[in-house]
C-alpha cells in the first residue's frame, strides 16, 4: 500500500453484447447509458442525433467532454434513455452517466476522468418550498403598520 491507498483492481464490467453501462443523476433526472466500441454514433431517447435532443450546441459539448479528455471521440457507440427534470438537469446525467460506463469499459480511463472531475456526482438540487413563505427562501412583503 501507498500512502495509505488501497490497491484495487478494477476489471471490465463489459455484458454479452459488448456494452458498458453508466447511471447518471443530476437534479431531478437520471440517465441510464450504454457504450459500446462503433462508429461514434449517439442515440438518447430513441433520437438518432444528441442535437436533436438537446437542441443546443453547448450542451451537446458538455456531453462529448469525457469522450475527448479519453481521446475516444468517435470511436464509440453511445445509448442512453434519460428520464425527468429539465435539459440542464439531463445534460449533466448523460455526462456523469457516459463517464462510469466509460471507466467500465476500460479501467485505464478512469484516472483523465477522475482529474478532469466527471466522476463526481453534483448534489445540488432544488429547495424546497417553506410554509409561509413565497418560494424556499423568499417572503412576502413585511409592513410594519
Amino acid at each position: 500500500m501507498l500512502d495509505g491507498e488501497s490497491q484495487v483492481k478494477r476489471v471490465p464490467v463489459v455484458d454479452r453484447q459488448g456494452r458498458a453501462y453508466g447511471t447518471g443523476r443530476r437534479k431531478a433526472s437520471v440517465a441510464r447509458v450504454w457504450v459500446k466500441a462503433g462508429t461514434g454514433s449517439f442515440c438518447v431517447n430513441g433520437k438518432s442525433d444528441l442535437m436533436s435532443y438537446l437542441r443546443h450546441q453547448y450542451l451537446c459539448q458538455d456531453v462529448y467532454l469525457p469522450l475527448r479528455v479519453c481521446d475516444v471521440a468517435g470511436k464509440f457507440d453511445v445509448f442512453a434513455t434519460v428520464k425527468g427534470g429539465g435539459i440542464s438537469g439531463q445534460t449533466g446525467a448523460l455526462r456523469l452517466g457516459l463517464s462510469r460506463a466509460l471507466q467500465n469499459f476500460n479501467p485505464y480511463f478512469r484516472g483523465p476522468l477522475k482529474e478532469s472531475g466527471f466522476l463526481v456526482r453534483d448534489p445540488r438540487v432544488v429547495e424546497r418550498k417553506k410554509y409561509g413563505r413565497k418560494k424556499a427562501r423568499k417572503s412576502f412583503q413585511f409592513s410594519k403598520r
